[in-house]
């Protein structure tokens, strides 16, 4: 296609007058902003070890107390959109979070729908919408929109958790803000046993559960069963994965980003197809190598890297003894709601 006129090429007379009446020429960035074939990504392969953050984050811990803190966060912002935004990718937020001892973050909700994959320690928990959800290593929680939620610590060691959040998306839409609130009260019940076998759900009298979201704890001890039945089951199964999802609608955990745990066989290198959305990867056991793009990471337990859309990924193990698990979290509902979602294969 021949080269469009640029805007350099307008008189500049003319130019000026159409800002003055807040008009701008499109044929000048037309190829920005609709290229061919890929589009234009701000997003950057990027790798965030723990090991180097945690002290960080432990010092944060020191230096501000959680009353002046509200949530004890160092964001993991991605350089190509410019660390003061705040972002991974076009529509992923990335936070590690700090709760210590006897520490509460207070009550509150807002409109970014979140959650959050718990890295270490014990005895933390989250209230959700009334339900108490304890957090232990590799465990995924739910505070979607909306929804009440507050954290409490009882235990004696620091806990530490991933939150990831659309908060990027719903700032964009200038949607996103937060409304504090009380202390909950723990209500009985907790999805995550009533919802404890895949294929069966709760009805009593007949009557299927109204909650949108019924499910807000997903156990690590579950899905790393469920993925070590998989890859016993049919052994010639390259990819072992699981898509964490509502048991009562079938749809995706949350409506905007998608969520999944990868098993990776002791040795075994799997390249996953190059798909429209931006990808984080978060290593919940095991030592993994992440090739994207240009890139290589060497990742160990708790560290997280994230990858530009429309590119394939090679994750492989480095161990030949035992398996790896690797969280994923990803934009294809929101790709698929807008019709953009791609499989390149």
């Amino acid at each position: 296609m021949n080269d469009l006129g640029r805007l350099e090429d307008l008189p500049k007379s003319y130019v000026q007058e159409l800002r003055d009446l807040n008009l701008v020429p499109l044929w000048p960035s037309l190829r920005a902003v609709l290229p061919p074939r890929v589009p234009t990504r701000q997003t950057q392969p990027t790798h965030w070890a723990y090991s180097t953050l945690k002290p960080l984050l432990l010092q944060a811990g020191e230096l501000t107390p959680i009353e002046k803190a509200e949530r004890r966060v160092l964001v993991l912002a991605n350089p190509g959109h410019g660390l003061e935004n705040m972002k991974a990718s076009p529509a992923m937020y990335l936070g590690m979070q700090l709760l210590l001892p006897n520490e509460w973050a207070p009550s509150h909700k807002h409109t970014p729908n979140a959650v959050r994959m718990i890295v270490e320690g014990e005895g933390a928990y989250t209230t959700v919408d009334g339900e108490k959800c304890p957090m232990s290593r590799g465990d995924l929680i739910l505070t979607p929109t909306g929804l009440w939620h507050e954290h409490g610590h009882d235990g004696q060691d620091p806990v530490v958790w991933l939150d990831v959040l659309d908060l990027p998306l719903v700032y964009y839409m200038e949607a996103s803000y937060h409304i504090n609130g009380d202390r909950q009260t723990v209500k009985t019940g907790s999805g995550d046993k009533q919802n404890v076998r895949s294929g069966v759900a709760p009805t009593r009298m007949f009557d299927r559960s109204s909650r949108a979201y019924p499910m807000l704890r997903y156990p690590w001890a579950d899905t790393r069963a469920a993925l070590q039945a998989l890859a016993a089951d049919d052994p010639s199964q390259e990819c072992v994965q699981i898509t964490y999802f509502n048991p009562e609608t079938g749809n995706d955990a949350e409506n905007i980003l998608g969520f999944y745990a990868l098993m990776l066989r002791p040795g075994q290198s799997l390249r996953l197809p190059a798909r429209s959305p931006s990808q984080v990867f978060h290593v919940i056991e095991g030592q993994v190598r992440a090739d994207i793009v240009d890139k290589t990471f060497q990742m160990v337990e708790a560290d997280t890297c994230c990858a530009p859309g429309y590119e394939a990924v090679t994750l492989s193990n480095l161990r030949a003894d035992q398996p790896a698990f690797v969280f994923i979290a990803d934009e294809s509902p929101l790709h698929r709601k807008l019709g953009v979602y791609e499989n390149r294969g």
